[in-house]
């Protein structure tokens, strides 16, 4: 961390990046660590940059820049593990790139790298920044709705495991910055009867197999025939959680023009993350990511899950 400071503080551009897809905790590390350089370096050039989720765009507004403004810039890449997934490949034509994540390690992509499989978001790996030097950095309010929103979405709203007292801790010190948990819980759980009726399509398209997989698939027919998005869609992998008799669960996803097939994959039992790396993916021990290339590959995919479930 102190040389990331050092770094921070070498460079007049800062620009900083996440996953393709983002979530709440891609945001929340992203925005918060912007609030965060901002505050505390006011004469330096701080961007975000990357795709958009409607999902959390009350959190900040992605920045747009011109390729040059990477020239003797330094890049740091939040929450994400595999180098691929990168949103927005111009990183590389920074002079150097900081990598902060707390997935597994898949790619050790960076000039400088801060992993640490710990924290349950990357979210509080930047709020614990700040708190490990308060004494040299500034935080704003939203600032600390980012991160608090970053945090709440990793770990399912402080259900699952790697919560810890310092999550809780890193909580209290931000909403003392002035987070309003009501306002973030408003934002998080609105939904439409559109999302609502493609839940109960989901519930009605559930697949079990005898060695305790559950799951179910998405097509592309599906996001334009229920009018809910990609990032909508992707969602719904929580809704297969906690049924009994089914340690693990994915969604999988055909997503719109493309030939890949996204996979979600989630546990309550034994560690799916070696899986996934299987499948051009990586993540958590228990919540991973996937990628298919075919339809023929799912059979394969559903043999080493259940290998997994069985041997655990």
């Amino acid at each position: 961390m102190e040389r990331i400071l050092n770094k921070i503080k070498a460079y007049e551009t800062i620009i900083i990046h996440g996953h393709k897809r983002p979530d709440g905790d891609c945001y929340g590390a992203q925005f918060g660590l912007k609030d965060i350089l901002v505050n505390s370096f006011p004469n330096k050039r701080i961007y975000v940059v990357g795709e958009t989720s409607q999902f959390v765009d009350f959190v900040g507004k992605m920045d747009t820049i011109a390729d040059d403004v990477y020239n003797g810039a330094l890049a740091i890449v939040v929450d994400t593990a595999v180098e691929s997934r990168i949103s927005d490949p111009r990183y590389k034509l920074a002079k150097e790139v900081i990598k902060i994540d707390h997935h597994i390690p898949v790619d050790n992509y960076g000039d400088l790298r801060w992993v640490d499989t710990n924290f349950p978001s990357c979210a509080q790996m930047i709020a614990y920044f700040y708190l490990r030097f308060k004494d040299k950095l500034s935080l704003s309010k939203a600032g600390a709705i980012a991160m608090y929103t970053g945090i709440v979405t990793d770990t399912g709203r402080f259900r699952f495991r790697g919560v810890s007292q310092l999550t809780h801790q890193i909580a209290g010190m931000l909403l003392s910055k002035g987070v309003d948990v009501e306002y973030i819980d408003q934002q998080l759980s609105k939904e439409s009867l559109d999302v609502l009726r493609f839940k109960g399509h989901i519930y009605q398209n559930i697949v079990t197999t005898p060695g305790g997989f559950i799951y179910a698939i998405v097509k592309q027919e599906d996001f334009d025939k229920f009018n809910v998005t990609t990032e909508e869609g992707a969602a719904m992998v929580s809704l297969l959680g906690g049924i009994e008799g089914y340690p693990v669960w994915a969604l999988f996803i055909e997503y719109p023009n493309t030939d890949e097939i996204r996979v979600r994959i989630r546990s309550n039992g034994p560690n799916i993350d070696k899986v996934a790396n299987k499948y051009r993916g990586g993540g958590h021990a228990k919540a991973s990511g996937a990628t298919l290339y075919s339809w023929d590959e799912l059979p394969f995919l559903i043999k080493d899950i259940e290998e997994t479930i069985k041997n655990a």
